[in-house]
């Protein structure tokens, strides 16, 4: 009977994540002038389908082969996930009720399907998840009240960059080693990694920089300090959040300024840093090897590589079926590989379908910022959405070996409790732009309102 319901699920969960991105462009067409449908109706389907495949799952997961019966504690667990989801429907409209649905859908649908192969891998981890998770919610949850205590984020832009330094300066100084990266600390017995934290601090203040105008020797000055994070990160072995954050600036150093030539430089000098750090650091070049030709240290540094290709080739479009795969054979897969256990086990239609969630929440959170009239709250919002799809296709890439390897988490999806919770932050605040742009609609008549200070341009 597990067995049935195992090869009938490799078709329900295409099925799923299908309809669910076919909604998805139902809502999209609506706001976009087009009718393919209800919008309204298209978002009570996606949060139908989300619990559906949570069911579907854990009656999957929760069934013994030992023992023929199931496993009262996965089922416990399973429930606790489902009320979780639907409080979080619940809430999530009530505090965001003017913000994209869609934002909420795609989000719940990663974090589902976190859980889902949280249990599948490690259950111990989809606890802890659940409980990160839950404490991600209540802080998105106490976003909008924190932001009306302070109405006036941009005028701290120093304290944001201090504020960065020192927890980067701490960890460097402090950090403990784990995988090869010295980006964590711990207190208390208590781990995290500072870096994630960092990355809120670091769009606020790109975004307190380039709401305005700026002159030749700030674009200077702002330049020195984010490659001086940057570098910090790349000290510390953590190459993966250095290049997002790299690329983030970048991203809000262009539409900031609006000047392709600087773009061009900064891409430029970066190509530059690359070639330097490749023949300083030897672990950028282990990296590099293993990305080049892992088959040729397959015992070594091409072992995580090669099993993750083999993961996500060997069982075509549909996959394995959940809990008839092998994740547990690449290691850390619970956080950085666990695209290739989604493609193993519910197959690479399925993988390819999570690709297209993150560019359903990336097209999204560029239609916020393009819709808020204030500088800048539209650069908050690019640079939330930037950063975080940036980090889903850059592991993604080096799962599938499309660039080297990096180490980062896969947003919503891989286990981590900083990443989580800062993500799910970072999410909430984007709906908070949102929300913010609906209720505070600025005339566009009133340029005073599009930019806080004065200043030159560099045309």
């Amino acid at each position: 009977m597990l067995d049935l319901l195992i090869m009938l699920s490799r078709y329900l969960f295409i099925f799923y994540i299908g309809l669910f991105l076919w909604q998805g462009i139902v809502y999209i067409a609506y706001e976009q002038g087009g009718y393919l449908g209800s919008p309204y109706h298209a978002v009570s389907i996606q949060r139908r389908l989300i619990i559906l495949m949570h069911i579907t799952a854990f009656l999957i997961l929760a069934y013994n082969r030992d023992t023929r019966i199931y496993d009262w504690k996965t089922v416990l667990f399973g429930a606790a996930g489902c009320v979780f989801l639907l409080a979080a429907i619940h809430f999530l409209d009530r505090f965001y009720y003017e913000g994209c649905p869609l934002i909420w859908t795609g989000t719940l649908f990663l974090m589902d399907l976190s859980l889902i192969m949280l249990q599948r891998i490690e259950p111990g981890l989809a606890y802890k998840q659940l409980l990160w998770m839950i404490l991600g919610l209540a802080g998105m949850l106490m976003l909008p009240f924190f932001f009306r205590l302070i109405p006036r984020f941009e005028v701290f832009e120093w304290v944001y960059i201090i504020a960065c330094f020192a927890l980067l300066l701490c960890t460097k100084i402090f950090g403990v080693e784990r995988h090869g990266s010295t980006n964590w600390m711990s207190i208390a017995g208590f781990t995290f990694q500072p870096s994630e934290l960092v990355k809120f601090l670091f769009i606020f203040y790109l975004a307190s920089v380039f709401r305005k105008r700026i002159e030749w020797k700030e674009f200077i000055i702002t330049g020195v300090l984010s490659a001086a994070v940057v570098m910090l990160l790349v000290l510390q072995k953590d190459l993966g959040s250095a290049l997002i954050f790299f690329m983030t600036y970048m991203v809000l150093l262009y539409i900031g300024t609006a000047n392709e030539f600087l773009f061009l430089l900064g891409m430029g000098a970066a190509s530059c840093a690359a070639a330097v750090a490749y023949k300083i650091f030897s672990h950028v070049r282990v990296r590099v090897a293993a990305w080049q030709n892992p088959w040729a240290d397959i015992d070594s540094g091409g072992y995580q590589i090669v099993n993750s290709l083999f993961a996500v080739t060997t069982w075509g479009f549909l996959g394995s079926g959940l809990s008839k795969g092998m994740p547990k054979s690449i290691p850390v897969v619970e956080s950085d590989f666990i695209f290739a256990a989604i493609c193993e086990e519910f197959g690479t239609l399925f993988g390819a379908g999570v690709i297209c969630i993150f560019i359903m929440l990336l097209y999204r959170g560029i239609r916020i910022a393009l819709d808020c009239r204030r500088r800048y709250y539209s650069i908050l919002a690019i640079g939330v959405i930037t950063m975080l799809c940036l980090q889903a296709f850059i592991i993604i890439g080096g799962v599938i070996k499309l660039i080297p390897l990096t180490g980062v988490t896969l947003p919503f999806v891989s286990y981590g409790g900083t990443s989580v919770l800062v993500s799910l932050m970072m999410m909430g605040l984007l709906q908070w732009v949102c929300v913010y742009c609906e209720q505070h609609g600025i005339d566009e008549e009133d340029p005073s309102l599009l930019e806080t200070e004065g200043g030159q341009d560099y045309e």
